[in-house]
């Protein structure tokens, strides 16, 4: 339960004044996916082409984010549901900021999607759908990670023990198990185009 004495401040530097100076609307990227699907490294390279261009971008990654934030946190579907609210949160606050926000996590379940998909403003959440068969994230998964859990070795892992339910209506599916890196991205930039999120 939130604090009555918490009261929300708003910036005199407002997000469409900081879009003005960057050239280009701050947006949430939205990449999902099986473990092994492609997510972190399309989002790294979509960051290279976007950064390369002058916009203001920042990849919020899964791995990268449980080392600090919801440190406490653990895989169970409660603790999942726990860390993509916090998340949501914060990619909307660096949107907020005037920065395109790419965010990389299996985010498993349909429903707390749509819960940040209605934390940020009609359009600003761009779901990417990272489509990639089981077999082929099994075979990219260097850390051996689905064999643990096929091995009931590790507990709660999506695609095994735990359920993902894929994106019905993603504004962009990519698919990473036939597609080169290379045309991915364009598929992405080209979207972000398309929606005049970023100019030529």
């Amino acid at each position: 339960m939130k604090s009555e004495n918490i009261i929300y401040h708003h910036a005199t530097v407002t997000r469409n004044r900081r879009n003005q100076a960057n050239g280009h609307k701050s947006v949430v990227l939205w990449f999902t996916g099986l473990s092994g699907s492609g997510k972190s490294t399309l989002a790294h390279a979509v960051e290279e082409e976007l950064f390369g261009n002058g916009c203001k971008v920042f990849v919020l990654d899964g791995d990268n984010i449980r080392h600090g934030l919801p440190s406490d946190l653990g895989f169970k579907d409660a603790d999942r549901k726990e860390n993509i609210r916090c998340i949501g949160e914060v990619a909307r606050l660096m949107m907020e900021a005037g920065t395109i926000v790419m965010t990389a996590f299996i985010s498993p379940f349909k429903q707390e999607r749509h819960t940040v998909r209605e934390l940020m403003p009609h359009g600003d959440f761009i779901e990417i759908y990272c489509h990639a068969s089981l077999s082929v994230c099994e075979s990219r998964d260097v850390k051996g990670l689905y064999q643990l859990a096929r091995a009931a070795e590790i507990k709660n892992y999506t695609g095994i023990s735990s359920p993902y339910e894929a994106p019905e209506n993603p504004e962009l599916i990519i698919d990473t198990a036939q597609e080169q890196l290379e045309e991915s991205v364009s598929k992405v930039v080209r979207f972000l185009r398309s929606r005049a999120i970023i100019i030529e």
